[in-house]
């Protein structure tokens, strides 16, 4: 069961108008990936009452204010041109200045990408948040989205679980599953996002032997 949070100050609408206005039509990375964002730190956050929530709500709604495709050079740097863009946006606004370091490291250490570690309470939510929405059914869906803009195939013809040949993600989308999806419980840096992965990814499992039993190799 999802636990409600009550926005903070009445900043929730603020931060859905600033995220909303970025440019971009990258479907798996929209205002409702935003929401469902929000909504997973939502379960995480009852078991940190030490963690300040509007930070973490800026930090969900404005993590992908910079958005770079999967296979763009620059794709590790997002998230830093996303903290650096999320408080000139927050400070314009009048978001107190004193949660503004908070906010840009919670969305400088959100990426998988990007490789940093995150400090504080609030950054390991929103970590575990974001990476919770790349599980589960709307995870599948979003990765073979994801992989049809990048012109890769459902799967490999003759092995497509990959028994005898090296896993490869760029070419394949199910084998997205097991070279990272089925790898991001491990990372989770919350017990209850360690929880919430580990149910998801077992769906994900299921889904893709379900998907290799249904594939037709060549006869």
């Amino acid at each position: 069961m999802t636990t409600t949070i009550t926005p903070p100050a009445g900043w929730h609408q603020k931060l859905v108008a600033i995220a909303a206005a970025m440019p971009g039509d990258d479907g798996a990375h929209d205002t409702s990936h935003l929401h469902r964002v929000w909504r997973n730190a939502g379960e995480l956050l009852p078991d940190h009452p030490e963690a300040d929530a509007l930070v973490v709500m800026a930090a969900c709604y404005l993590h992908d204010i910079v958005n770079l495709p999967k296979n763009h050079p620059e794709r590790h740097l997002a998230s830093r041109q996303a903290a650096r863009e999320a408080v000139r946006e927050l400070a314009a606004a009048g978001f107190p200045a004193a949660l503004l370091p908070g906010v840009a490291h919670a969305i400088e250490t959100h990426s998988f990408s990007a490789a940093l570690k995150p400090r504080t309470i609030e950054a390991k939510i929103v970590q575990d948040a974001d990476r919770l929405d790349a599980l589960g059914a709307v995870g599948l869906a979003r990765m073979f989205y994801t992989a049809g803009r990048m012109g890769s195939r459902l799967a490999h013809a003759a092995d497509p679980a990959g028994l005898d040949r090296p896993l490869d993600d760029k070419t394949y989308s199910l084998d997205h599953i097991a070279v990272k999806l089925a790898t991001l419980p491990g990372t989770m840096q919350t017990a209850a996002g360690r929880r919430l992965g580990e149910a998801r990814v077992r769906a994900l499992t299921a889904f893709r032997d379900q998907f290799v039993a249904e594939w037709a190799a060549p006869a």
